[in-house]
């Protein structure tokens, strides 16, 4: 009899394709052989992680079709088992992953798609928790707002692509009114959000990405500024500043300002 760390060690490499022998000692056949049952076993669970991995990567499976996600997906699952038990946590390394899958190379921009998703997926996931607006800092002199660090919310990230994401994104919604969209329209950015019920994102612009990096960096909102008019002199910090507070992109100060 196995061990229990061999044992967890053996079924984690026959889910893995390793036809392990050793388990067919501990795995009870009844109509179908013990290795039968564990070829049955290795199946469902790889079917049962590419199900939940169209759950948290929806826009790339809308993109590809269920047939072509769901192989593409289940070699993920051979390769990456869930290190911990909340399905929603797992998927982590899939845009990696699909950067390098060989099938995939005639769509380029679909690496990028899984980290829109996955970053959607973690602000869906994230904290409902305090957020910066604009009354929080009523009264502060310019020079004081200058100098002001702010931090992205729980859940807010930016999400940089050589391709038009956001365009792609909405295209491939269920009730999508955006048509054909032309990879020649170039790159995006995003800001993904937390909600109160759900995750979005907004799009910006590169000079906004700019000052967005430069802040979530640990930039104040005079650096921010500074590197966005570097991209373009006519960047209005304080209209983007006003909209990312309307958007809630912010975490609340720890302390007064």
């Amino acid at each position: 009899m196995l061990a229990l760390r061999d044992l967890q060690a053996a079924f984690a490499a026959h889910l893995k394709g390793e036809d392990r022998l050793d388990l067919a000692g501990v795995v009870v056949g009844d109509t179908i052989s013990a290795s039968a049952r564990l070829r049955v076993h290795r199946r469902h669970v790889a079917q049962s992680l590419a199900t939940a991995l169209g759950a948290t990567f929806p826009t790339v499976e809308a993109i590809v079709g269920d047939a072509y996600f769901q192989a593409m997906a289940q070699a993920f699952a051979v390769q990456e088992l869930p290190r911990q038990p909340v399905l929603a946590e797992y998927g982590a390394d899939f845009p990696a992953f699909v950067a390098g899958y060989g099938p995939a190379a005639a769509l380029p921009y679909l690496a990028d798609m899984a980290r829109l998703d996955w970053a959607l997926n973690l602000a869906f996931h994230a904290p409902l928790e305090g957020r910066l607006g604009a009354p929080d800092l009523t009264g502060l002199p310019p020079q004081r707002l200058f100098e002001l660090r702010v931090a992205l919310a729980a859940g807010s990230a930016l999400v940089r692509s050589s391709y038009p994401i956001d365009r792609i994104w909405h295209a491939s919604q269920p009730d999508a009114t955006v048509g054909t969209v032309s990879l020649e329209e170039g790159a995006a950015s995003v800001i993904v959000l937390r909600r109160p019920d759900d995750a979005a994102f907004a799009s910006l612009n590169p000079a906004e990405a700019a000052f967005v990096t430069a802040l979530d960096e640990g930039g104040s909102l005079g650096e921010g500024a500074e590197a966005a008019i570097a991209l373009e002199p006519a960047f209005d910090p304080s209209a983007t500043f006003a909209r990312l507070l309307a958007l809630q992109a912010f975490a609340a100060l720890q302390q007064a300002p």
